[in-house]
């Protein structure tokens, strides 16, 4: 019998983020004032909207959405991306998907470390968007090699933080003993510094060619860049954000505002500036932390996506939104008028294969000449209901446009468009998971749990 036992990663998960959460509270004053927002606007739309609220009880979505999370992170180095994925791993948490960012001008490339499967997901959905810094698409050599230099010489786990992981992996798992401990150390990566690790001369250069890798090269460690919570109506945490004194950007991303949600529409406050303390300079300034709300909507199959990129692309071509805000009105009613095209009906939706869908038994019973309908027959009788699953993942024009509103109009000069997977997936020491693999076999799963409690 085992001298120990293993905490499971549901509840460190939770415990995790709980305290990231904590963390980041103290850390940025914002980040508290627009979760109290965030929690009375969900109250008022759960109170309005039985509809929606019945769903999200059906689904196992209604406990989640308080403590719900997704933070950003953005590493220097192949190593620190491998430790990265080790730590999350230990959490329960995978690398899914793939996004290429240096297609509007940001110097990175990225997935996104989350739970996998219905239970893990209800439990917990905590997410972590992780970039990982491209130097090669900077045209500098020689401000490559001093950054590279600079990256080389910093250790972003502590070494308590390093044996951890390492007896965790040997167990199998974190052990609850170990679980505190394995908790505050990991914490300490991704915590504010205001010493950085480089003189102001280099900063300046380093911010220069972009600000974004000025904030991953200059300090100790990846700290967390912003904490999103979820809301259930981001046009009206939209519309009220000014009145707690938090400035939006003007204009929130991802899909229009619809009876029927899809996928993820983030919008966000500026970036703060921060005190900074360079290795040759006191009381400098850095800018780079903002706050971000995001609401999530269903699950979109290959041919829903291809749909959404498909009337995304038409609207950007028709209308770009500038960062300035300055033709946001514009924007919002071409988004609106393009996303027509788009099915606003979940009976539609799923007939037409565009979603994803959880199905569930209802408590009506059926009856012999019942024993003979198709499954579809079953949903019309009652015998048979679905809900969306929800997107738990994210959108690359839509965290550019986040990153982009926070970095300055001119940020995206000089980056070199290059997606590659294979070079991330080789850095990352991992394949990258396809989502809709995973969605479909929740999907599937939960149609064949169906099925069986009906006895067909």
């Amino acid at each position: 019998m085992s001298e120990f036992q293993l905490i499971d990663q549901n509840v460190l998960r939770a415990a995790f983020s709980s305290a990231m959460s904590k963390m980041y509270r103290d850390e940025v004053p914002a980040y508290g004032t627009l979760m109290d927002l965030v929690a009375e606007v969900n109250v008022k739309r759960l109170a309005k909207d039985t509809s929606l609220a019945n769903s999200l009880l059906a689904t196992d979505g209604l406990n989640r959405i308080s403590d719900e999370r997704h933070g950003a992170i953005r590493v220097g180095t192949e190593a620190e991306l491998k430790m990265v994925r080790r730590v999350f791993a230990l959490l329960g948490m995978y690398p899914v998907g793939y996004y290429d960012l240096s297609v509007a001008g940001i110097p990175v490339h990225s997935t996104a470390f989350r739970p996998l499967g219905q239970e893990a997901l209800s439990h917990n959905p905590f997410r972590v968007f992780t970039s990982l810094l491209r130097l090669d698409l900077i045209n500098d050599n020689n401000l490559q090699i001093k950054a590279e230099n600079v990256l080389a010489k910093r250790q972003i786990f502590s070494g308590a933080a390093v044996k951890l992981i390492e007896k965790a992996e040997n167990e199998g798992g974190v052990s609850i003993p170990d679980s505190e401990h394995f908790i505050r150390e990991i914490l300490k990566t991704f915590k504010w510094h205001t010493q950085a690790n480089v003189t102001h001369e280099l900063y300046n250069k380093l911010h220069d060619a972009h600000r974004l890798i000025a904030d991953i090269v200059s300090f100790k460690g990846p700290h967390i860049n912003h904490l999103t919570p979820r809301t259930l109506d981001i046009d009206q945490v939209q519309d009220l954000m000014p009145s707690r004194s938090i400035n939006p950007k003007a204009v929130i991303e991802g899909p229009p505002k619809r009876k029927c949600p899809i996928l993820l529409r983030q919008t966000s406050f500026k970036a703060i500036e921060e005190d900074v303390d360079f290795t040759d300079v006191k009381n400098g300034k850095h800018t780079a932390r903002f706050g971000e709300i995001e609401q999530r909507g269903a699950a979109l199959t290959p041919k829903g996506r291809a749909l959404y990129d498909r009337l995304l692309n038409k609207t950007r071509d028709k209308c770009t939104p500038a960062a300035d805000g300055s033709n946001a009105q514009e924007y919002i009613n071409t988004l609106k008028e393009v996303f027509a095209e788009f099915p606003d009906d979940w009976e539609t939706l799923r007939n037409e294969e565009l979603a994803y869908f959880l199905y569930q038994a209802t408590e009506k019973n059926l009856g012999q000449t019942d024993a003979n309908l198709t499954f579809d027959e079953l949903i019309k009788a009652d015998f048979i209901r679905f809900d969306p699953i929800i997107y738990e993942d994210f959108l690359p024009v839509s965290a550019a446009g986040i990153f982009q509103s926070n970095l300055g109009d001119k940020e995206a000069a000089n980056i070199a468009q290059n997606s590659n997977q294979d070079l991330f997936e080789n850095q990352l020491g991992a394949k990258v998971l396809d989502e809709f693999e995973h969605y479909a076999k929740i999907e599937a799963v939960s149609k064949k749990a169906c099925l069986e409690q009906l006895q067909f």
